[in-house]
């Protein structure tokens, strides 16, 4: 009895392995790689996204303050490479230097002063045309002193430049005369050759010449000015006298009372230029 009422056990089924998947139609594959992104085509969209720049107003606000700041950073990084020198100078060079602009804003002063005179005598003269001819000789003189056609004397200084090893340059020259002029010469004559506007110095270094003729060291300036002025001016910081001394050279100042400038210049016309009414 209990063997009919026990449900019949029923027997254990065989376990199924899972198929593999079916590898899709040769239609499928080739639809598959068809939606594959091209390699060109993606270039061509990020090109298309990056140009034309697209620019917003504050990009370009900020790209204009930015180029602003970089111009004034570097006007300030000139100025205070232009003023290194000054700043690196002692106190005594720097008062030197000082009294120098000082003298030659005096000077100017002077010159303004002298040249107002000179046009309040012409108003009040009675006798302007006697007065007129006075004056008349005078430029004619002080033009001839510039022109170097009429010889000079006054105080000054001597500048003499010995150049032992030969390293003197046309150049160092030309700077000492064009020191002595801004300092307030009025007459110079280098190794008896008168300085004028048009005078040059070409060669090489041992073998200089000023206006076409040859001159041997040592170089002896002659010049007419203030010797306070002309002095301080030759021997400023980084001025001609250090220059010369960093190329072996010698450079010596004597001031005196009386140089005498007696080198002449030929009184030349002009082929041009005419003198103007007005």
């Amino acid at each position: 009895m209990n063997s009919e009422e026990e449900p019949q056990r029923s027997s254990p089924e065989p376990r199924r392995e899972p198929l593999p998947p079916l590898a899709p139609p040769p239609a499928q594959q080739s639809e598959s790689s068809a939606d594959e992104p091209c390699p060109q085509a993606g270039r061509q969209r990020l090109r298309a996204a990056v140009w034309p720049p697209r620019v917003t107003r504050a990009q370009l606000i900020v790209a204009v303050l930015l180029f602003v700041l970089g111009l004034a950073l570097a006007i300030q990084v000139r100025s205070n490479s232009d003023e290194s020198a000054l700043r690196g100078a002692r106190q005594e060079d720097l008062v030197r230097i000082l009294d120098e602009l000082d003298n030659r804003s005096q000077r100017l002063g002077d010159e303004k002063q002298r040249l107002e005179d000179q046009r309040t005598e012409l108003e009040n003269s009675s006798d302007q045309a006697e007065e007129a001819r006075k004056q008349t000789l005078q430029k004619e003189q002080q033009l001839g002193i510039l022109a170097g056609t009429v010889a000079a004397q006054g105080p000054g200084i001597t500048l003499t430049i010995g150049d032992p090893a030969g390293t003197v340059e046309p150049d160092m020259l030309l700077d000492a005369i064009q020191e002595l002029r801004a300092a307030g010469a009025e007459a110079i004559q280098v190794n008896g050759i008168r300085v004028v506007a048009d005078t040059f110095f070409s060669g090489t270094a041992g073998d200089i010449e000023v206006d076409g003729k040859r001159v041997s060291a040592p170089y002896t300036f002659k010049v007419i000015g203030k010797p306070q002025d002309l002095e301080p001016a030759l021997n400023i910081p980084g001025g001609v006298v250090q220059t010369l001394e960093k190329e072996q050279a010698t450079a010596t100042v004597d001031r005196s009372e009386k140089i005498i400038v007696d080198a002449l210049r030929p009184a030349e016309r002009p082929d041009y230029a005419r003198s103007s009414a007005r």
